[in-house]
């Protein structure tokens, strides 16, 4: 990890040292996720996933129930309630764990912190409507993501001056959109949103570069696993891309990423207890 010092994040009672990395688990329950194809879509599948997924060491579990797969089409409000509600839920009375919800609607937000969510992860940084207003009153801790265009159209033809600048600038911009909404810094989270309006090139920028962004003293959470940029590297499909998974989240997290959202988590967990060690011992 970067030789920055690390923040704490505050999840309900709990606060997280990020002095060494955490792992969450990804719980896609809609039905056409791009690296499940909707296996946790029945609520009874989620929560056992779940419970896997923190018995291997995840120490969030991040439940989404809108697609953000590139090409992929909204879902209305009440769908997206349907199905990420019920799961909150589960998981807090099944393993009483932190619950972080993958949402950009203010009304899936606040019933998702009702039913105990502690953390937003919104791919849309609180851009849509009424949604800082939300968080601003929820003072739940809220990851902020860069994102180019929507879903449905952002990989068509993605452009920028400088990657790494835009996206600086553009974490400039919502940082204080969310102060000015009355939302205090401690309580924000940045994703530099991997595969999300980018090109290869642009991923691999952003890899490179990524300890610039822990420059703003904040979380710095990162999200490559299974993603089409580790595709386009091996040449292998979704369900053969574990290894280059967890080379990617390696790299991350030894340029400053404090938290790494996957689907393979004993693996990755194995894998960044290797790194610690190391680390622990130079220090």
């Amino acid at each position: 990890m970067s030789d920055t010092a690390a923040p704490q994040l505050r999840c309900g009672s709990i606060s997280l040292d990020l002095s060494s990395p955490i792992v969450m688990g990804v719980l896609n329950v809609t039905p056409d996720s791009f690296s499940d194809g909707g296996s946790f879509a029945l609520q009874e599948n989620a929560v056992t996933h779940a419970g896997l997924m923190l018995a291997s060491g995840a120490k969030i579990i991040d439940v989404g129930g809108e697609s953000t797969r590139p090409g992929a089409e909204s879902v209305t409000v009440q769908q997206e309630l349907n199905r990420v509600v019920p799961v909150v839920e589960m998981l807090i009375k099944e393993y009483q764990c932190l619950v972080s919800v993958d949402t950009s609607s203010p009304e899936v937000m606040l019933a998702a912190a009702e039913a105990g969510a502690v953390l937003i992860n919104d791919v849309r940084a609180l851009q849509r409507d009424g949604a800082l207003d939300v968080v601003a009153k929820l003072d739940l801790p809220v990851c902020l993501m860069h994102m180019q265009g929507q879903p449905v159209d952002m990989q068509s033809n993605p452009q920028y001056s400088s990657i790494t600048q835009d996206v600086s600038a553009f974490f400039d911009r919502r940082i204080d959109a969310c102060l000015a909404a009355g939302i205090a810094r401690d309580r924000l989270l940045l994703d530099p949103g991997f595969g999300f309006g980018k090109t290869l090139a642009h991923n691999l920028e952003l890899l490179s570069h990524l300890n610039r962004f822990t420059s703003y003293g904040l979380p710095l959470l990162v999200g490559m696993s299974r993603k089409t940029m580790i595709g386009q590297i091996l040449d292998k499909p979704v369900d053969q891309r574990l290894f280059g998974s967890v080379a990617a989240a390696v790299l991350a997290v030894e340029r400053g990423a404090h938290i790494v959202r996957v689907h393979d988590v004993v693996e990755t967990v194995d894998a960044l207890r290797i790194v610690e060690a190391l680390r622990l011992r130079n220090n």
